[in-house]
């Protein structure tokens, strides 16, 4: 303060030298602002441009480093981001799976119900039934073409990832980085190295996904399939044939599985030929078609049971004696029902491509008739 009032009695020439500090010194106080001690540091807070999440610079060093380092940044937020909304959509294809393949199999349930029980042939009830059950099964199909097509985009998400973490680790290499950049490099590819173990745990989830319900649907459209002769006949049958093939037992080694002959209609009057018995019979007396769906199925079921792997021959037997014109009216005859029991089988599941259809004629037999060999 005494040197305030000798600034003021002072002349000009001093007044010009001192005027800007001790106005300046005056209005705080004093020459040498408020008291406070010697020793004490005032500290200034970083701003918000220098931090990221947890307070640590990334790609704020002023180098060429550090700008890689910010693109970095935002490539593999931008990963992060597909990779969370990739497996929110596995799940909604998941649940949406879910709620298809419960109504198929309510409505699956439902028809085998009434078909136990008894109901007559091609109920329209349960015709409806079987169409909504097949409506469902292609909506389950859809969602597997929806997982097929989101796997496709997490293995586009799993090659962005080894771009980014390849990126990284070749930006160590670069020429005029700092000590923070090498820190930055480091954590983004810590971070890197766990979104890719994300993304592969991903893409393995929706390979299992992918098979199962292929396998699945693949399945229930056979099993679809003999469901529709059932309904039709009004009687339940059992599961796709084909599927009894897949679900049998391969330590059957090589026991054959032919078995007794059954014959439906008459007793039968032998087989063909004299080396191979056939499985079924299946005899159309005066232009009647007996009802051989139940018994056909359950002698070829039988003969999968012993050998899965094991083919059928339908043979359209007819007359081999009488007018030219009867015997070639009975051969067309035949051929026609064989070619409905071959449809049959079909329908139940079975292969067409381990089914044969071929023609004979034989003295012991007086109509039309259809044999079924297993070999």
């Amino acid at each position: 303060m005494a040197l305030c009032r000798l600034a003021r009695r002072a002349g000009a020439p001093v007044l010009t030298v001192l005027l800007p500090l001790v106005v300046g010194a005056c209005a705080n106080g004093g020459l040498f602002g408020p008291e406070r001690g010697s020793g004490e540091r005032v500290e200034i807070a970083p701003g918000p441009s220098e931090t990221r999440g947890g307070g640590s610079a990334v790609g704020r060093t002023g180098t060429v480093v550090g700008a890689r380092v910010s693109q970095l940044r935002a490539d593999l937020s931008s990963l992060q981001g597909q990779v969370r909304a990739q497996v929110a959509e596995r799940q909604q294809i998941r649940a949406a799976a879910t709620a298809n393949a419960a109504r198929y199999q309510a409505n699956i349930a439902q028809i085998n119900s009434r078909l136990q029980v008894g109901t007559t042939p091609g109920n329209p009830e349960l015709v409806e039934q079987w169409n909504q059950a097949q409506r469902d099964l292609s909506l389950i199909e859809d969602d597997t073409r929806r997982l097929n097509a989101l796997s496709a985009r997490v293995a586009q998400s799993s090659s962005f990832a080894g771009f980014v973490l390849e990126s990284a680790r070749a930006a160590y290499g670069l020429s005029g980085a700092v000590e923070q950049d090498h820190r930055d490099l480091a954590t983004i590819e810590d971070e890197t190295n766990r979104t890719l173990v994300e993304v592969d745990r991903l893409l393995n989830e929706l390979s299992e996904d992918v098979n199962r319900q292929t396998a699945s649907v693949a399945s229930e459209r056979r099993n679809l399939s003999a469901l529709s002769v059932a309904i039709q006949s009004g009687q339940i049958f059992g599961m796709s044939l084909a599927n009894r093939a897949s679900l049998a037992p391969l330590a059957a080694g090589g026991a054959r599985a032919s078995g007794q002959p059954r014959a439906l209609g008459r007793t039968s009057r032998g087989a063909v030929t004299g080396t191979s018995r056939p499985l079924v019979v299946i005899r159309f007396d005066g232009g009647r078609t007996p009802d051989y769906q139940q018994p056909l199925y359950d002698a070829v079921a039988r003969a999968l049971e012993r050998r899965p792997g094991a083919t059928f021959d339908i043979v359209a037997v007819s007359p081999s004696e009488g007018r030219p014109a009867d015997l070639a009216r009975g051969a067309n005859q035949s051929r026609r029902n064989a070619e409905g029991v071959l449809r049959t089988l079909v329908e139940m599941g079975m292969p067409s491509e381990r089914v044969g259809l071929s023609g004979a004629q034989s003295r012991a037999t007086q109509g039309s008739e259809v044999h079924v060999y297993v070999r």
